[in-house]
């Protein structure tokens, strides 16, 4: 189930895809379908605020705000894990298109998840889902969920074989994905970059004040647009953000 060699190279492309599939869902092109319950190309937000004003537990007014907060509880959780991460593993590595690294990482939220870097993807999926339709956020969070796992299948055996028992070690102590409350190894007393992992994960941050910012008005369309403008951004700054040197696999 691990990840192959093309994948991981160009996992950032396939993320990409994958987003993309989920804000399109061409299948909606299909008329057949157009009578299907569940195929609307109308976001997830407005669908489920509208499914919880018909039964009645909340006005549909109070179901959007209630959508909107918890999707930014989830993009505000995946931003942190992304730049907490980053800011340990280096930019170096998250942009890696191979695994490779000198020293077992286990700083930062390392201490509490093997995987902090795939954990915000996922959860930054999770909350960015309610601006796509309902099926094509469904698929895009299946597909998303499914690459991190096979993604972090392929590094561990070769963190396995590069680090040994130390690493076997760290496993059977950190849990893949799910966070603990305490740090479950002791600091190995790295130092983390901050700058270097905001600019590195600028993304995210952005794609959180986006919907923070316009999320109000309860207007898909500016989101986008906003959400467009920092993946360009993004990409800028990729290109001039010093890289440290590398200290561990990135997860």
């Amino acid at each position: 189930m691990q990840a192959t060699g093309f994948e991981y190279r160009y996992r950032f492309l396939i993320h990409g895809m994958v987003f993309l599939l989920g804000f399109w869902a061409p299948w909606l092109l299909v008329p057949s379908l157009a009578e299907v319950p569940g195929f609307t190309a109308n976001s997830t937000w407005l669908v489920f605020s509208t499914m919880v004003s018909r039964q009645g537990w909340l006005t549909f007014g109070a179901a959007t705000v209630v959508l909107l907060v918890v999707a930014l509880a989830f993009m505000a959780a995946g931003a942190l894990l992304r730049v907490w991460g980053a800011a340990y593993v280096g930019a170096s590595v998250v942009r890696s298109p191979e695994m490779h690294g000198t020293t077992m990482l286990a700083d930062g939220p390392y201490r509490r998840t093997r995987n902090p870097l795939y954990l915000g993807t996922l959860l930054h999926t999770v909350g960015l889902a309610i601006l796509m339709p309902p099926s094509g956020a469904l698929l895009a969070v299946a597909l998303i969920w499914i690459f991190q796992v096979r993604l972090a299948l392929a590094e561990e055996p070769f963190l396995a074989t590069r680090f040994g028992a130390p690493y076997l070690a760290y496993k059977a102590a950190v849990p893949r994905f799910l966070p603990t409350p305490a740090p479950q190894v002791p600091a190995a007393g790295a130092r983390a970059h901050w700058l270097q992992g905001a600019l590195g994960e600028f993304y995210f941050i952005a794609a959180f004040a986006v919907m923070a910012a316009f999320g109000w008005s309860f207007n898909a369309q500016p989101i986008r647009r906003g959400l467009l403008i920092s993946l360009g951004v993004w990409l800028i700054l990729r290109a001039f953000t010093p890289r440290a040197e590398p200290d561990a696999v990135a997860a």
